[in-house]
């Protein structure tokens, strides 16, 4: 449905998009990661027609953004990081500004079916200024979707949402989820991994991971993390390296009533947990707890944004 190809933006001398790729299926929610300053938002404005390339092109629905910016406006429903909304309007006369500048033909049953759908009930006759920032991300879900739009980009939809707003906006972008293509742009990553079907990595301008979560993942499971739980002597730890010599020791840090916990690596092509049990057995240390610790998205996006490239 959207296709990015060699896709780039330069601000004077600074390429805040360098050459990317990559294409979103019809139905599909995409994720789409990076840290501050890394492209996100620039590229969702270009894919939006509100910027325009400085190189390369985007094709949604077989239009392209450099001759055909208005007919893909009314593809898109968008939802901008900072939410711009007119606070003095109440939700309905706001709702109405949309869709008359929309051009939606029956704006009184469209707007009812918006207002079930984004739960505005209760809200519709108040100045937004007046809302929660919870509420005021449901207007602005809102009118990204009261045209009805193939395609909903999302950015930072959850930003600043105390933990009980973010489960009420997650719903509702997992029901939007099923009848529409969206984009979400977050920095909570466990979010990202609960709603989307796909995830790309930008960093520094340009992709640098594209795949599911578990095929992420994989592709950093190189090493296995063993956690332990154990009483013994914080100085006879290192000797443990020498028995087990292929065992990295990563961390030992004391716990209540005289409990350590000790992060150990390996190979992952290895399984190296009966070599340490049986090591411990020889020490007479008391194992409380032995478990292996699953690479996380979080992991994956700090390897690809800072180990090998820095912030």
């Amino acid at each position: 449905m959207i296709q990015l190809q060699n896709l780039v933006k330069d601000y004077g001398s600074l390429r805040a998009v360098d050459q990317i790729n990559f294409e979103i299926n019809e139905g599909e929610i995409l994720g789409f990661l990076g840290p501050n300053g890394a492209g996100k938002s620039t590229t969702l404005k270009m894919i939006t027609c509100y910027l325009t390339p400085t190189a390369g092109n985007i094709h949604v629905k077989d239009l392209n953004v450099l001759n055909n910016s208005q007919e893909i406006r009314k593809l898109i429903g968008y939802l901008p990081e900072n939410n711009p909304l007119y606070i003095e309007m109440t939700v309905y006369d706001y709702l109405k500004f949309i869709a008359e500048i929309r051009e939606i033909p029956d704006f009184k049953l469209r707007l009812k079916e918006v207002i079930e759908r984004c739960g505005l009930h209760g809200v519709v006759a108040k100045p937004i200024q007046t809302l929660s920032k919870g509420f005021k991300q449901r207007v602005g879900l809102a009118q990204a979707i009261i045209h009805d739009p193939k395609i909903l980009i999302l950015d930072e939809p959850t930003s600043g949402l105390d933990p009980n707003q973010i489960a009420e906006i997650r719903d509702l972008i997992i029901e939007l989820g099923r009848e529409k293509t969206l984009i979400i742009s977050s920095h909570i990553l466990q979010e990202v991994q609960a709603v989307c079907d796909r995830i790309v990595i930008i960093h520094n301008g340009k992709i640098v991971a594209d795949g599911s979560t578990e095929e992420l993942k994989s592709n950093f499971q190189n090493k296995t993390r063993l956690i332990l739980n154990l009483i013994a002597a914080e100085n006879e730890i290192p000797d443990l390296l020498v028995k087990v010599p292929d065992v990295k020791l990563l961390s030992v840090t004391p716990r209540a009533n005289d409990e350590l916990e000790v992060i150990l690596e390996y190979d992952v092509k290895q399984d190296l947990r009966k070599n340490i049990y049986e090591y411990i057995k020889t020490r007479e240390w008391i194992l409380l707890e032995m478990n292996r610790d699953r690479v996380s998205l979080e992991d994956v996006f700090r390897n690809l944004t800072v180990t090998q490239g820095g912030e």
